[in-house]
């Protein structure tokens, strides 16, 4: 089975574990919500275990 080590396909990257990958890099990443209610710009983190509520309008 002839597989090339170097340059896998991304595919192949994102299911192997952060820390076996090629370049570690973590699943985790930072987004910016925006209220359907007040359209105020909110960063959320993407594993966030807390509800995120709009400091403005509270929505």
């Amino acid at each position: 089975l002839a597989v090339d080590l170097l340059n896998p396909s991304h595919a192949l990257e994102l299911k192997t574990h952060k820390l076996k990958r090629l370049v570690q890099s973590p699943n985790s990443y930072f987004m910016d919500v925006k209220c359907p209610g007040c359209v105020q710009i909110t960063t959320v983190f993407s594993h966030a275990q807390t509800v995120v509520m709009c400091s403005s309008c509270a929505n």
